[in-house]
């Protein structure tokens, strides 16, 4: 046994201690698992191209090179590419485009989760860690490790009676360990900087956000890789429209990660187009199926009627057929173009790396063939591909197309934000041209204010607004009744065809303390409620495209309404969580019952067209400088006095109001005959002096809603009759003609007839 001993002895002796080196290079293997070679994946040409962030490499490189200290930190927002970075530190180190001292090192981004995996029991972390820092130290200072939002790895390990991941790669930085960390201004401030050790070990570079032209540049970089992955081409102004709107209408993330998004979006949107059945062809099928249903009803049935459809339907379904065969073959015949398209860029972007791996491994005979024959010929049919592309889709029965457009871009932000920035069609700028007559449809005798707001969202669609503001910001005076919120409602309705979409309301006698401005913008930290946001940014934040009605402003606590200050200026505003919420894109309207007992006069007002008169203008003018502070005032674009309802106005509301119950019976097919002097009887009735024209709703509810509700619960009004409403001759109520008697099974007394009893219609009084 001794003499076996001394043998084994000799052995690993005479071996020169290689059986540890083996070891140690099970060890790393290992540990590998827990790592990505960055530099490998650039000598495979897997990594994206880093552009315009050549300073930040330089910087990075300079601290790697110095003697001590040498780990950067890249601090910046996130989005801004400060991965990109490192993947361009690796890119340069393969290419030999770094000092002497950085050739042949790799670049490994550590996978902290794939540490933590399986560490459950106290002490197998720590136990990890250390391996994972003992195998980088046995390199040689031969390995720059990244660690990707570095924060982390300074809470990892935290627990009672343990030593945190931070703690232990102390002295391996002091040690020579090369590190770079990359995390957000906010976590270095939290983590890094409150550790003096640790912060001092650190060097930190910032990472701004690229401009819009330097993003312009790194997306026409990054078009080749996103062409050849989704299959399409990508138009250079597509790249520039991504940038644009990205930077303009996308406020909460960071270029360029934001235009990266649209344009691959875009491009996935295409993709799918091509690869699925298009819309009208689909559209055609499913009419094809209803037809063939509806035709083998009809198989069996005899009757004369029954026969006539079937062939009519017969000979429908016959036409569709060929309808779906033409465009079917259209849309395959355009497919297979497609994909030979596709296949060409492939192949050209694997000679394009052949090319490069054949550079520098010097096969230059390869490289030679590939640079002269293979790549020349590829490109050579790409152009005449691309032709036929457009001579296809300038062909009316073009179906696909394989190029993202402007156009595509638009499409994304819009879906994403809500806001329309696509190109108007024509349907739409006949809209907006005649965009008073819509809004006068709901709101009468206020052609200026309809005008004024008609005004400035065509300017907003016409891309003229300013930049940096909202689009248009309204105070609108004015006694109640007149139509102030009813206008906030009618342009809601008008831009999304839904109000209760398009409308923000935020009732401000609800802030009548100085304190609730914390429910506008969110409590501040530590009070109750700081997690759920303010009523106001947490709304906009959700519906960035909006009217904003805030109403009532003058019963608000004077400290609330100065939070707009900001929000008609700059169009942001930071919330109680530090966010930005962008208000560029909203129409702020601000209203207010100020100077009402002045127009309340007789002589305030035209007594025919309820036109108010210069001199009580300025009085309400006045009368409203006196109260909000001028800094307000002087933000908005402009403050509007409503003209009070002339006799005209006030029957137009009736009809306005009449048309709502109408539109009620329809289902029922009954129609309303309601003749001059029964709409002369409500608007006499209905409006008054005090309360404008809500009165009236509350008039054609007791007086026509009520009694019509009781008629047809009776029988004596039954679908599909023409209802009529007259003056009765007492001249004291209305009347609304029976005409059948009463069904004897539903008859009651009128004392136990309640309307409000599962009534078949309701009406909703509106604001004003």
């Amino acid at each position: 046994m001794r003499w076996a001993g001394t043998i084994r002895t000799g052995l690993v002796a005479a071996a020169g201690g290689h059986l540890r080196v083996a070891f140690r290079r099970l060890a790393w293997a290992r540990n590998t698992k827990k790592s990505v070679d960055l530099t490998e994946l650039a000598k495979e040409g897997k990594l994206d191209p880093t552009i315009g962030r050549d300073d930040e490499i330089r910087r990075t490189i300079q601290i790697l090179s110095r003697r001590t200290k040498s780990n950067p930190v890249l601090i910046g927002p996130p989005g801004v590419g400060k991965t990109a970075i490192l993947e361009g530190l690796a890119s340069r180190i393969v290419a030999k485009e770094v000092p002497e001292s950085l050739h042949n090192k790799r670049v490994l981004s550590i996978d902290l989760s794939a540490i933590m995996a399986g560490s459950g029991i106290r002490g197998q972390f720590e136990e990890k860690f250390k391996a994972l820092l003992r195998d980088i130290e046995d390199e040689g200072r031969q390995v720059i490790c990244f660690i990707d939002e570095v924060h982390t790895l300074f809470n990892l390990g935290k627990s009672e009676g343990s030593i945190d991941a931070g703690q232990m790669i102390k002295p391996a930085l002091a040690r020579g360990l090369q590190l770079v960390g990359a995390t957000t201004p906010d976590e270095y401030r939290k983590t890094i900087s409150k550790d003096a050790a640790l912060e001092r070990r650190f060097q930190p570079v910032t990472i701004d956000e690229p401009t819009v032209s330097s993003t312009i540049s790194i997306l026409r970089g990054l078009k080749p890789r996103y062409e050849v992955h989704h299959g399409v081409e990508i138009s250079d102004g597509a790249l520039v429209t991504a940038a644009v709107y990205s930077a303009r209408y996308i406020s909460d993330r960071f270029l360029p990660d934001k235009a990266i998004d649209l344009v691959d979006e875009a491009a996935s949107a295409l993709r799918l187009a091509q690869e699925s059945k298009p819309d009208e062809l689909e559209s055609l099928e499913r009419e094809i199926m209803t037809l063939q249903i509806e035709l083998e009803s009809l198989k069996n049935e005899s009757d004369t009627f029954s026969v006539e459809r079937r062939n009519k339907v017969e000979q429908e379904l016959k036409e569709k057929r060929e309808e779906a065969a033409a465009l079917t073959g259209v849309w395959q015949t355009e497919r297979a173009r497609l994909d030979k398209i596709k296949d060409v860029k492939r192949r050209l972007e694997e000679a394009k790396h052949q090319l490069d791996v054949a550079q520098r491994q010097g096969q230059f005979e390869l490289a030679s063939r590939l640079r002269f024959s293979t790549i020349p010929e590829l490109q050579r049919q790409l152009p005449v591909e691309g032709d036929q592309a457009n001579r296809d889709e300038e062909s009316p029965l073009a179906m696909l197309h394989d190029r993202v457009t402007s156009n595509d871009i638009s499409r994304v932000v819009a879906k994403a934000t809500g806001i329309p920035v696509q190109n108007l069609l024509k349907g739409e700028r006949d809209k907006l041209v005649h965009m008073e007559e819509s809004l006068a449809a709901r709101v009468v005798g206020q052609d200026h204010v309809v005008s004024a707001i008609s005004d400035a969202v065509r300017i907003s669609r016409a891309g003229l607004q300013a930049p940096n503001r909202p689009v248009a910001s309204f105070l609108f005076l004015g006694p109640t009744g007149v139509g102030k919120t009813e206008l906030c409602k009618a342009l809601a309705a008008f831009l999304f065809n839904d109000e209760q979409r398009g409308l923000i309301t935020i009732n401000m006698s609800e802030y009548h303390d100085r304190h609730t401005i914390s429910r506008l913008i969110g409590a501040a930290p530590g009070y109750v409620g700081f997690e759920e946001g303010g009523q106001l940014t947490e709304a906009v934040r959700r519906k960035p495209y909006a009217v904003i009605l805030l109403d009532e402003l003058e019963k608000a606590h004077k400290d609330v309404s100065m939070i707009l200050l900001q929000i008609l200026d700059e169009g942001v505003i930071t919330d109680s969580q530090g966010r930005k919420v962008d208000f560029k894109n909203t129409i702020i309207c601000l209203t207010s019952n100020l100077g009402s007992d002045i127009l309340a006069h007789t002589s305030a007002c035209d007594p025919k067209t309820g036109i108010v008169t210069p001199e009580a203008r300025n009085e309400v003018m006045e009368r409203t400088q006196e109260y909000f502070p001028p800094e307000l005032l002087n933000r908005l674009d402009t403050t509007l006095v409503f003209n009070k309802l002339s006799r005209e106005s006030i029957l137009a509301v009736v009809s306005l109001r009449l048309d709502d119950v109408a539109h009620r019976l329809k289902n029922r097919r009954i129609s309303l005959d309601v003749d001059g002097a029964s709409k002369d009887w409500l608007a006499q009735h209905g409006y008054s002096e005090i309360y404008g024209a809500r009165a009236i709703a509350r008039v054609v509810r007791t007086d026509v809603l009520f009694p019509l509700a009781r008629k047809l619960l009776r029988g004596t009004i039954r679908d599909g009759d023409v209802v009529k409403i007259r003056v009765a001759e007492s001249g004291v109520v209305l009347e609304i003609k029976e005409n059948h008697p009463p069904d004897p099974s539903l008859v009651r007394p009128d004392s136990e007839v309640n309307p409000e009893e599962n009534p078949p219609l309701d009406f909703e009084e509106g604001k004003d």
